[in-house]
């Protein structure tokens, strides 16, 4: 492992489910072991911003009925803010400045809870400052996945790279889960994950990172400490190249 890190400024990818556990909608243990995390990498200068999704608290749950796919998607948009606070709440909490920019505008909520309107030039400017910043809603617009969220902000801002914190250790050649043979990639590209019907991210998220030559890793949060891992330059999970 590298002595320092080998980015400067990255882009965390979080699903919901990361933020739950089998009896809580939002898991202290996990916001403390995600708070220490990110704690110890500002130590190191790393400049960090994270995008969360909603799917401990709401999922799927639009197909399940009649609702339209633009109202779950946008109460999807409003779930994650609910994420997005909850964990600029435990980082306060330890002493490591946050900023929650919401593609979405919640007046009066905004002035007191300082939920600010993404901009992206605001955003470059609290990274430049030290500030952690977790960005809330999405995009904004119904349609469009946490994944394409995360590719969007992440050229927005400049970052060096997206890292895509899942529950599985890779990108491999079909559901490890249920294919005891699945194969694990150490590197692939976009298009070869395209062609293979690889899910690890939608194909809008891989054509934003394609076409703007910004590299992906597909990696496993636990065990904890992967993070550091990858800043550093250790080989961990699967590097998904433009």
């Amino acid at each position: 492992m590298k002595e320092r890190p080998i980015y400067k400024r990255i882009l965390l990818e979080l699903s919901g489910e990361m933020m739950g556990s089998k009896d809580r909608t939002i898991d202290p243990d996990v916001l403390h072991s995600l708070t220490s995390q990110i704690s110890e990498l500002k130590e190191y200068g790393l400049q960090i911003a994270i995008v969360i999704g909603a799917g401990n608290i709401w999922r799927g749950a639009g197909k399940q009925s009649s609702m339209s796919r633009h109202k779950a998607d946008m109460i999807g948009m409003l779930a994650t803010v609910v994420n997005a606070m909850a964990l600029q709440s435990a980082l306060e909490s330890v002493g490591v400045p946050s900023v929650l920019l919401s593609a979405i505008k919640f007046e009066p909520i905004m002035e007191v809870e300082y939920i600010e309107p993404f901009v992206a030039k605001n955003a470059i400017n609290y990274l430049n400052e030290g500030k952690v910043i977790i960005f809330g809603a999405g995009t904004g617009n119904p349609f469009f996945t946490t994944d394409t969220a995360s590719a969007l902000r992440a050229l927005q801002i400049e970052a060096d790279v997206v890292l895509k914190a899942t529950k599985v250790d890779g990108v491999y050649s079909t559901d490890p889960f249920s294919d005891p043979n699945a194969k694990k990639f150490d590197t692939i590209s976009c298009d070869q994950a395209l062609k293979m019907g690889i899910r690890v991210m939608d194909a809008a998220a891989f054509s934003l990172c394609k076409d703007n030559n910004m590299p992906i890793v597909v990696f496993s949060l636990y065990p904890e400490g992967n993070i550091k891992k990858i800043v550093f330059g250790e080989k961990i999970g699967t590097i998904v190249t433009p």
